[in-house]
């Protein structure tokens, strides 16, 4: 058995003990960083790990050859690193569950399709097949939530807020939404779509959160809706404006739930522009057609952290390519869309379960990851979590125009083999510019030898560019040292020597996404 570090908790509070499990063996020096300063170190003693309480922020752990990561924060709401758990059966291990929330650092989960139905959250009894017959416990539901909370995260309930079954669409027809031959919108043959503003509706659909808090435990909600219709008549001939529908759902949930957890899906970006600013945890958006590029999925992420005025920005942006690719391919896939969110301030929803991953709509088809998957995963989480105060801040402000390109004379990076662009362009290094305070952040992500830049196609390996050059040219007097990381390497900032003159630092390699932070003289 390979060892392994693994936080006791997904986030840790100020103040508080900070805790983490050795499995295996291992010896050496501990060392934990914060931003590539070392804050705290110790001989290895055997048994769990104890760190003393340390400020707000994130820390990269190593020890020997193992590494993790952690951070401290006071509000819990304050980012979202979402999973996933979508099975339920009464025999269900929830061990692996656990493992996974402290492993990716994971402050949310969606437990998704867990109730009896659509419009009837609590009617099956302790144990009963959901709409598309999978078997549920409940017990196993409650096992699930009480490993969650332990793991020092937050269990989120899935709820349509629109949805109806044949069974109950009876009760509930005459607050359907009509197509234009006054046939109901649907999804597929099993579920019709209301207003979700109805009144009669949303008395019921709040009370039915509220029984299945109390009974269950759930910290909250996932929202979920379909992207259509935008814009529909009911029987009764009133005009639905659905996207304030969708708004109206949300303060009603609230209103009934204060303390709840809330997210809301934006299909497609709908309606984010309407549903970010409303009284919700997180800006949650699915992104499919024609949001397919890695520029688009940045593009929507920079509307939607403008949109929620500082709330967390999650994209489930399902990488399908793992059921079409082999695993190495798909996790070069993978790692270009976290790169592109996470150097523009969002996560992704992608892990969940013990060892699965998203590749569809419809979580119980999920993919099981292959060991280099996992690996790539943990690095790749303990980096975003290691460097979240140079990443997810609302305050972190793009600063490319101002600072890239001919006009400019501060400071750029170049390649000898390769073009840069200030968009993703196949064949170049995509570089953006961000500052946060006295740091300016450089994100460099390696398109080379890429035919395109689809987030979710296969993809090749990633093309030489050749030796990076960082010129520091009208900011050189005022800086103060220059750091780069990289989640394929190190996985904590190491500062970097400067050639002959002082202005110009030649950087490491490029793999996959590069960091690099010029950190001004205060």
């Amino acid at each position: 058995m390979s060892s392994e570090l693994l936080p006791r908790r997904a986030s840790y509070r100020p103040g508080g003990p900070i805790e983490i499990e050795l499995r295996g063996e291992a010896r050496g020096r501990l060392i934990v960083r914060h931003l590539g300063a070392v804050v705290h170190e110790a001989d290895y003693a055997g048994g769990d790990i104890a760190v003393p309480p340390l400020p707000e922020g994130g820390y990269s752990v190593e020890l020997g050859d193992l590494r993790t990561a952690f951070d401290v924060a006071s509000d819990p709401r304050r980012r979202l690193r979402y999973g996933f758990v979508a099975s339920y059966a009464p025999d269900k291990d929830a061990a692996g569950l656990g493992d996974t929330v402290r492993r990716l650092h994971l402050t949310g989960i969606q437990f998704y399709d867990w109730a009896y139905r659509h419009a009837d959250l609590m009617g099956g009894g302790q144990t009963y097949r959901d709409a598309l017959d999978q078997p549920i416990a409940l017990s196993t539901v409650r096992r699930l939530i009480d490993t969650v909370h332990r793991a020092g995260s937050r269990a989120l309930g899935y709820a349509a807020v629109y949805a109806v079954g044949p069974d109950e669409w009876p009760l509930w027809k005459h607050r359907a939404l009509l197509a234009a031959d006054g046939a109901p919108h649907a999804l597929g043959d099993f579920l019709f779509i209301l207003d979700p503003a109805a009144p009669d509706w949303l008395e019921h659909f709040t009370a039915d959160l509220s029984a299945a808090s109390a009974a269950l435990g759930f910290d909250g909600y996932h929202l979920d809706q379909y992207g259509y219709p935008k814009r529909a008549m009911r029987a009764d001939g009133a005009v639905v404006d659905v996207a304030q529908s969708f708004v109206t759902v949300i303060d009603a949930v609230r209103d009934a739930l204060p303390d709840a957890h809330l997210v809301f899906n934006n299909v497609n970006d709908f309606p984010t522009r309407r549903s970010a600013s409303s009284p919700q945890d997180a800006v949650y958006i699915e992104p499919w057609a024609p949001q397919l590029t890695l520029q688009a999925l940045a593009d929507t992420v920079t509307r939607a952290r403008a949109f929620g005025n500082g709330k967390p920005v999650v994209l489930a942006a399902y990488q399908h390519v793992y059921d079409t690719a082999p695993a190495e391919s798909a996790d070069i896939a993978a790692a270009l869309t976290m790169a592109a969110l996470y150097s523009h301030g969002a996560t992704q929803l992608l892990a969940g379960e013990a060892d699965r991953l998203l590749c569809d709509p419809y979580y119980v088809r999920n993919h099981v990851m292959a060991a280099s998957t996992a690996a790539m995963l943990k690095r790749w989480y303990d980096f975003l979590v290691a460097h979240d105060e140079l990443l997810m801040p609302p305050e972190v402000t793009d600063i490319t125009d101002a600072f890239a390109g001919p006009y400019n004379d501060d400071l750029d990076v170049g390649f000898s083999l390769a073009a840069t662009s200030e968009r993703a362009v196949h064949g170049t290094v995509w570089r953006r510019m961000t500052q946060m305070g006295d740091r300016i952040v450089i994100h460099l992500i390696n398109l080379c030898g890429q035919p395109d830049t689809l987030w979710d196609a296969a993809r090749a390996e990633p093309g030489n560019a050749g030796t990076g050059t960082l010129d520091i040219r009208r900011l050189a007097p005022v800086v103060n040292r220059v750091l780069v990381a990289d989640p394929d390497g190190a996985g904590h900032l190491v500062e970097l020597t400067p050639d002959a003159g002082g202005a110009t630092y030649t950087l490491p390699p490029l793999n996959i996404w590069q960091m690099v932070v010029v950190e001004l003289r205060s």
